[in-house]
Parts: C-alpha cells; sequence; structure tokens
C-alpha cells in the first residue's frame, strides 16, 4: 500500500500556492500576522509538513472587522445595484471552474481527502453555490400591504416592508469540506451585500487563501471579503467576541456552538450554528437491501466518516440484521485505503494523528464495553490512516454509539418494529440528518413526520441541494443554511408605515 501522496504529480500552480508564502487578506491587501508565527500544513498522507500558514492574534482581527465595517458603508459596496452583485458572483464562479485542478490538489493535499471528491464536493459544488446564490441577490425583496389602524378611522396608510444587509459577519469553518464551506457560507453575504471575515479551521486553510485572491481578482469591493488563519482558541475565539461582528455563521462542533451561543446572547448578534451529528439510517423489513446495504456502508465510509451528517447509526430490521452487517462488512474490507491522489484509492486518511488517536479511542471504549468490532485498526506507516469500522453488540447508550466520532465507525442495532425504530432513531442528544430505507410510501410518510431531524432521506443518504435548507434541531444546531432560508438569515427585516393624503 502506497501511503503518501506523490508530490511530483501537483500542477506547477498547485505546488508553488502549498509551499508558497501565505499572510492574512485584510481590506484587499495580503498582510504578514502582527505576532510573526506561523502553524506548519500538514499533509495527512505522509504526516508530513508541506507549508506554513499566518497565526492571526486578536489585534489582526480586530483589523480585519474594522475592514468589514468600512467595507459594509463604502458606497462602492453598499450602493452597489443587486445585478452588478450577481454579475461579481457569476465571474467568482468561473474563476473558480477555470482554477478546478489546482484547487482540487490544493485541498487533496491539504485534507487527505481523494481528489475525485475535492473536485466534486468543494470545487464543482462551489461554483454551483455561487451561481445558485448570485440569482438572490436580485430577488430580495419586501412587501407592501394597506393597514388598517383601527384607532385612526379617519387616516389611511400604506404598510411596507424591505430586507437590508444583516452587517458583518464572521463565518467559522470546519476541515472536512473547507473549500465548499467557505463559499457555503461567503455566497449570501455576496447576495445581500453583508461582508465577511472568513476563518478557516487551521487544519485545512489553503483553499480559503487561494479563495481569498480569486475574490481579489474578481473585482470585489475591498474589505467586503477577509480571510484570518489561525486556531480556535486564538483566532476564532477573538473573532466570536469581536463587538464589531454583527452575525455568526459556525459550522463545527456542538462545543463551540454552545460557546457562541453564550458569547452572542448579551450582545444579542445573529447567529447560525450548523453542529454534529450521530444520524441514523433505517433499514426497514421491506427495504430493498441490494441498494440499502452499500447505502449503509458509503454513508458512513465516504469521506472517511468525516462528515456532520454520517449515516452512524445503522438500525435495522431484525430480519435482515445479520445480512446487513455481513454485507456492509464486505465492503469495508474491499476499500483500498490510500493518498487521495491516487486515483485508485478509495479512501483516504483521516485528517491528522490527532483525530485518529481519538476516532481509536471510542473504537477501543467499545470493545472495552464487550462490542464486536469488525475492522476499526491504526493502520501502521506514514499519514493518519484507519481502517473502516463496523460495531454490534452495544448497548445504545454507550457513549460510541451517542457521541459523534467524525471518522469511519458504524454501531448497527436491530429493531423488531417501526415503534421501536424511531425510538432508537431518536434516542439521540442530535438531530441534524436522518434516512429510512422502504418500498412503502406510508412507511417513508410515517418516518419522516416523527423523525426529529433537520434533513429525512428516503432511499439515499448525504443528498444535499443548494435549494434546500440545511440545519439541525436539538444539539445538531440553530438556523439554516442554503435555499431561501440561508439566504434571508444574512438579511434584517425593517418595517415602514406611510401617511396618504387623500
Amino acid at each position: 500500500m502506497t501511503t503518501a501522496n506523490d508530490l511530483s504529480q501537483l500542477t506547477a500552480k498547485a505546488a508553488a500556492f502549498i509551499g508558497g508564502e501565505k499572510g492574512l487578506f485584510i481590506d484587499g491587501e495580503w498582510r504578514a500576522p502582527r505576532s510573526g508565527e506561523t502553524l506548519p500544513v500538514i499533509d495527512p498522507s505522509s504526516g508530513r509538513e508541506v507549508g506554513r500558514i499566518a497565526q492571526a492574534s486578536a489585534d489582526d482581527v480586530d483589523a480585519a472587522v474594522a475592514s468589514a465595517r468600512r467595507a459594509l458603508e463604502d458606497p462602492a459596496w453598499a450602493r452597489m445595484k443587486p445585478h452588478q452583485r450577481e454579475e461579481i458572483m457569476l465571474r467568482l464562479a468561473e474563476l473558480i471552474r477555470a482554477e478546478a485542478p489546482s484547487l482540487a490538489e490544493i485541498e487533496t493535499v491539504n485534507s487527505g481527502k481523494l481528489i475525485a471528491n475535492t473536485r466534486l464536493f468543494d470545487v464543482d459544488l462551489s461554483v454551483h453555490t455561487l451561481r445558485y446564490m448570485a440569482g438572490w441577490a436580485t430577488k430580495l425583496h419586501g412587501e407592501t400591504m394597506d393597514l388598517a389602524v383601527p384607532y385612526a378611522p379617519d387616516m389611511r396608510f400604506n404598510g411596507f416592508t424591505r430586507r437590508f444587509p444583516a452587517g458583518v459577519v464572521a463565518a467559522i469553518m470546519p476541515w472536512n469540506v473547507p473549500l465548499c464551506q467557505a463559499v457555503w457560507k461567503l455566497a449570501p453575504v455576496l447576495a445581500t451585500g453583508c461582508t465577511v471575515i472568513l476563518k478557516p479551521s487551521e487544519l485545512t486553510s489553503l483553499t480559503a487563501l487561494r479563495l481569498a485572491e480569486l475574490c481579489d481578482e474578481a473585482g470585489i469591493t475591498p474589505g467586503v471579503v477577509n480571510v484570518v488563519t489561525g486556531t480556535g482558541e486564538v483566532t476564532g475565539k477573538a473573532l466570536i467576541e469581536h463587538p464589531g461582528v454583527d452575525k455568526i455563521n459556525f459550522t463545527g462542533s456542538t462545543r463551540v456552538g454552545q460557546f457562541i451561543a453564550e458569547q452572542a446572547a448579551p450582545a444579542f448578534k445573529h447567529y447560525n450554528l450548523e453542529l454534529g451529528g450521530k444520524s441514523p439510517l433505517i433499514i426497514a423489513e421491506d427495504a430493498d437491501l441490494e441498494k440499502a446495504i452499500p447505502g449503509a456502508a458509503w454513508a458512513i465510509y465516504g469521506n472517511s466518516g468525516q462528515n456532520c451528517c454520517a449515516g452512524s447509526r445503522v438500525l435495522i430490521h431484525e430480519k435482515h440484521f445479520d445480512r446487513v452487517v455481513a454485507g456492509v462488512a464486505d465492503i469495508a474490507a474491499s476499500i483500498r485505503l490510500g493518498p487521495g491522489l491516487d486515483p485508485a484509492s478509495m479512501m483516504g486518511p483521516l485528517v491528522g494523528a490527532a483525530h485518529r488517536a481519538r476516532v481509536a479511542e471510542h473504537v477501543e471504549r467499545a470493545r472495552s464495553a464487550g462490542g464486536e468490532v469488525i475492522g476499526g485498526e491504526i493502520v501502521e506507516g506514514d499519514g493518519s490512516y484507519f481502517t473502516p469500522a463496523i460495531v454490534t453488540g452495544l448497548d445504545h447508550g454507550h457513549p460510541t454509539a451517542q457521541q459523534e466520532i467524525f471518522g469511519p465507525v458504524l454501531c448497527a442495532f436491530p429493531f423488531k418494529d417501526d415503534e421501536e425504530a424511531l425510538q432508537l432513531a431518536n434516542d439521540t442528544a442530535f438531530g441534524l440528518g436522518a434516512s429510512i430505507w422502504t418500498r412503502g410510501l406510508a412507511t417513508a410518510n410515517r418516518y419522516f413526520e416523527r423523525l426529529k431531524a433537520g434533513t429525512v432521506w428516503i432511499n439515499t443518504h448525504n443528498i444535499l441541494d443548494l435549494s434546500l435548507p440545511f440545519g439541525g434541531t436539538k444539539q445538531s444546531g440553530v438556523g439554516f443554511e442554503l435555499g431561501r432560508e440561508g439566504v434571508m438569515s444574512h438579511t434584517v427585516l425593517r418595517a415602514g408605515v406611510m401617511l396618504v393624503d387623500e
């Protein structure tokens, strides 16, 4: 097994960017961090350093927020016509499309993901996101209405509403889909006329920095888009606590989401939180197993299980339990681990050694509790590889079955009827996604109505579309990204009343 990416395969543009000097993008300029501190960029396939990024301090964050505030009130941006914002977004989409090969390579080296996935889900989906959201720039309208005003019967009033930009947005992204998450957060900002400070994960910052260069090339007004890199404990915390931020858009852990809510409440800041998940995948008695078995396998093993709505709990009708477990185990055993740049690889490494250690700890806790584990082993040698696992025989309340692992670990449970399946499915602190696999329309409707999740898939899993809102319930978050809801959450509504002279 070849474990390390062959960096000699990279295009010259990708290689130069990965190894080149990187600063902070503030007010349309590249700046060195005031502290001079930097952080390593690690290739997860080898564990080796391939570059460095800036560590932004609180002072750097302050400069980025000030830049975004100035741009929000700059007539060049504030008075820009909606169709002009649309044109800029479409121009940025085309620049990303043109840079697709190098962007995918940069993302693969930085994140460990398969090159096919970084091309499809980071680059191509980013292009589609910008194109979809660009259309909203010219469709942000209010309403007009005749008012009753019963206490002034002899006077006539018209009422109307308008939508305005929510203001300066702090957008904090995770490391699992780095470029696409950055664009998901950037696109509604541009469509609505807000301004933004993007803070990528310190593990996967490279494509956000390249995105900043493309924003500049697209002609976006300086200060509208700022990118600061650094750790969550320093850079992220300074951004969350900054009084000049009007809205926080965060994707990541529930723990950090709770901190954001605590910090935002006293200042009445707006926020969207897309947090953790422990999504159930339910295989009903009448399911088509030829589709459900591979569906269950790739719902958890896709992207090495590093998906917020991965199907990490599979609930199987007892009649099919042994067959489904054996089928998923066979697929897991057939998965070829390898570096993301190798087109023969079916699953890449986890994002880093520290994360792999946390995933492995969950598996060991399951073994110690009497669970039967197939797979789930650390691969010795270079890189942070971990074999896909399926766990049976655990109590459903065990931490491995309840906590988000964010790795290729599937917990399987049998159920005897729909009531038990629904009880198990909803028996979690999370509520991001869920899927039901069935041939029956009535069964599908019954589960759709009773599953406590932001998205319910039927005979599929992990399918997202830009026109559908994406978000969760319970500890999976607050608010939505994508769709109309994702756009409108970046606006504030203002009501007007006008006296009509008769």
